[in-house]
């Protein structure tokens, strides 16, 4: 008879592409999984991985059989899930999150995942979309709201919302109310996000077209670019969302700047397709909800100011 537990080994050394990584994350030695596998190889007939110096691979037939493996465990879970109450759902489930949505809404959506699973824990990480991308397809992460979609085999994402960018500074640099131009700005540094972003990019390349050298600060960290722009250290790229504060005090104002139109900033809810991916499926679908929620609370509260 075939152990499911060998089964799960094989599917996660194939998924993780190492048995140290196999290990990490069934909670055993890497003896035992290449025990499992050996196990498994044995019982089918069939050699499922080529082993050498840099790590194990797929055979063909071990390729072939992973669909099956797949299919197995996720009839495992289904199985889990139907015995369960609907609200039952245990364990933890690590998130990604861009900056900006930790700015906007992500404490409503904590606040309503607590509510509706309270067994369920959430370990979050903070980073830059590019990182949090890095981190969801080597499974260091579950689900990740970041600058998407990741356009990638087995990945899903699910649309949450979309932000405008817009240019941002300190009445500190005394630019007035008309029209500003690029080289004007260049003066100082431009503060965006970081290097490896679409709005970093964006604005490269707009300097570039329009022949002016510009220093670009790029940070992770928004909170790091607001407090650049309201010290005064240069105008900024960023997404005014969540800058309702600074705006009504002063401290940062919109201006406009005659360059060709920024890009909007869309972000996904993203996550890798698989036998343990329901609560990551569950909980991008109440951030979508959260999402659009938040923007109507948003668009409501800018027609009451108008």
């Amino acid at each position: 008879m075939i152990d499911l537990r060998n089964i799960e080994t094989f599917f996660w050394a194939a998924a993780l592409g190492s048995l140290r990584a196999a290990s990490e994350k069934l909670g055993t030695t890497q003896p035992a999984v290449s025990h499992r596998i050996a196990s498994l190889e044995e019982a089918l007939g069939v050699r499922l991985f080529e082993r050498d110096a840099r790590g194990v691979t797929l055979t063909a037939k071990g390729q072939e059989l992973l669909s099956h493996a797949e299919r197995m465990i996720q009839l495992r879970c289904d199985m889990v899930r139907a015995a369960q109450d609907q609200n039952v759902m245990s364990g933890t489930v690590r998130i990604g999150v861009a900056e900006t949505i930790v700015q906007t809404w992500l404490s409503r959506l904590i606040e309503q995942v607590h509510a509706t699973y309270p067994a369920l824990a959430l370990e979050i990480e903070v980073d830059s979309s590019m990182v949090l991308r890095s981190h969801l397809m080597s499974r260091q992460i579950d689900l990740a709201f970041l600058m998407g979609p990741v356009l990638e085999e087995r990945v899903e994402n699910v649309h949450l919302c979309t932000y405008p960018l817009a240019w941002v500074a300190s009445p500190r640099l005394k630019l007035g109310d008309g029209p500003i131009t690029l080289r004007r700005l260049s003066d100082r540094p431009i503060i965006t996000y970081p290097s490896n972003s679409r709005p970093y990019l964006v604005l490269r390349d707009m300097l570039a077209r329009a022949g002016v050298k510009a220093r670009l600060y790029g940070s992770a960290s928004l909170s790091m670019v607001v407090r650049m722009a309201r010290d005064g250290i240069g105008a900024a790229v960023i997404a005014p969302v969540f800058l309702d504060k600074e705006l009504a005090s002063g401290d940062l104002k919109i201006i406009d700047v005659e360059t060709d139109p920024l890009p909007d900033l869309s972000f996904t809810a993203t996550w890798i397709n698989g036998p343990e991916s329901h609560a990551a499926r569950v909980i991008a679908a109440m951030a979508r909800e959260v999402a659009v929620q938040a923007d109507g609370d948003v668009t409501s509260s800018s027609k009451a100011a108008g």
